[in-house]
């Protein structure tokens, strides 16, 4: 009788601390930053922009790294960006506007600051009101509009669509882009943000030279060989969940963002700050 309650409590201390190692691996997996390094090269950049460092940040939901996000902003500033870009889903149901404000100044007072809509702004919130409150912090959100980014004389155009939760009457990505077509002559490389990567096939033929999207989560879970496992509609193995696409006349970048939408948690697949070095062609 002694033997097995010995067992007994043997057991139990195995299945406890199989539990504690499991807790933590999966606080470390959805709490600890991943800063990740990528270089996209393109023969149209001007040359002053060889070497433009552009941070993204997306799906962020909310989520608080550090204090006021002291670990995520000093992630920010050791990747010494030229801009930030904030491709959508910032915030959501569970966490409010006065949860990113803090954010946005501290990024605001350094860097350039872009905006784009994701879906969960305007399922949960006053996104009129929500943009008023960054702008007045010093970001720029782009409504389905652009704005030129000047370098050594020379210049860029950073463009940005509104998810397509938005407005029934909004303009369309493809009448923006005859837009900048029409309006800008001399063809400057365009960027793109938005936040859908699964409207990557309407965004891809669209004539940007490249597209920044989030919404993916990474696929939430990441197994050997696969390109995330659960897509944000639970649909299994979705595509253009992390990286760099081409199948498309456009490349798409799709961040594996931050945060996570309630109730779930990421495996396999860490917080991503990623940075993307633009680098002309000889």
């Amino acid at each position: 009788m002694a033997k097995r309650k010995a067992r007994s409590r043997a057991r139990r201390r195995i299945v406890c601390a199989a539990a504690l190692l499991l807790t933590l691996f999966l606080i470390w997996g959805n709490r600890s930053l991943q800063t990740e390094e990528f270089v996209f090269s393109s023969e149209r950049l001007p040359a002053s922009f060889d070497g433009f460092r552009i941070v993204q940040i997306s799906d962020l939901h909310g989520a608080q790294f550090g204090r006021g996000n002291a670990r995520l902003i000093a992630a920010v500033e050791a990747a010494e960006p030229d801009i930030v870009v904030l491709t959508g889903d910032m915030v959501d149901a569970h966490s409010t506007a006065d949860d990113l404000l803090p954010l946005i100044d501290a990024l605001a007072a350094c860097w350039g600051v872009y905006y784009v809509t994701g879906n969960h702004e305007w399922a949960a919130h006053d996104v009129p009101e929500l943009i008023e409150a960054l702008e007045s912090r010093g970001a720029a959100c782009l409504e389905n509009e652009y704005e030129s980014i000047y370098r050594g004389g020379e210049r860029i155009v950073i463009a940005g669509v509104h998810d397509p939760n938005g407005y029934a009457d909004q303009k369309t990505p493809h009448a923006l882009a005859q837009e900048i077509a029409a309006q800008e002559e001399d063809d400057p490389f365009r960027l793109l943000l938005a936040h859908r990567n699964d409207k990557y096939g309407t965004y891809g033929a669209l004539g940007f030279d490249l597209i920044l999207s989030g919404h993916a989560h990474g696929g939430v879970v990441r197994l050997p060989l696969t390109d995330g496992l659960i897509a944000t509609d639970h649909t299994l193995f979705p595509t253009w969940t992390d990286g760099f696409y081409e199948d498309f006349p456009t490349p798409l970048f799709v961040s594996r963002g931050l945060g996570n939408t309630f109730p779930t948690l990421r495996l396999f697949n860490r917080p991503q700050l990623a940075v993307i070095t633009l680098q002309g062609q000889e």
